[in-house]
């Protein structure tokens, strides 16, 4: 089903005056619900879901948080402590190395001291080895992301206390 026919199954309903319909293909699942408001135009949504087995590249796991008063407050503590430290992020999408080659040992570990310019780790882009250098002098905090881990452009790294 490409977008066309989406388009025009929205306008139908939207035209039938039905609230809700639900149409499952072989490889699509879509879901249509408008809603009615005093004096105003029919509000559409259309959500696309991808059946088990279909698209798996596509479909992200879902997990479910417990959710807990406390969260929101550890959350903000950790963000507070984090707000002191420099956070290094990374400059491209690639994967994310933390050795220079699989026989080698890490560029850095946690509480190990760089200075301005020392390598941090490699991210690989279309086969080419980028060095990612510190741009601060301290010390290594944390590292935020698993070695030949996926990373996209901006993701945090590595936390630096600068003191």
């Amino acid at each position: 089903m490409d977008l066309k026919d989406i388009q025009n199954l929205i306008k139908f309903v939207a035209k039938s005056g039905a609230t809700e319909v639900k149409l499952e293909m072989d490889d699509v699942k879509i879901t249509i619900k408008t809603t009615l408001e005093h004096d105003a135009e029919p509000t559409t949504y259309v959500q696309h879901i991808p059946m088990q087995g279909a698209m798996p590249q596509m479909m992200a796991p879902q997990v479910a948080a417990p959710a807990t008063e406390n969260q929101p407050a550890a959350e903000k503590t950790e963000a507070a402590e984090n707000a002191k430290y420099i956070t290094v992020k990374s400059p491209i999408i690639g994967t994310f190395y933390r050795k220079p080659s699989p026989d080698k040992p890490v560029f850095v570990e946690v509480g190990a001291t760089v200075a301005q310019g020392d390598v941090l780790c490699v991210i690989e882009a279309m086969k080419l080895f980028n060095e990612i250098e510190s741009e601060v002098s301290g010390k290594i905090v944390k590292v935020l992301v698993d070695d030949s881990s996926p990373v996209e452009f901006d993701q945090p790294l590595f936390l630096i206390d600068p003191s």
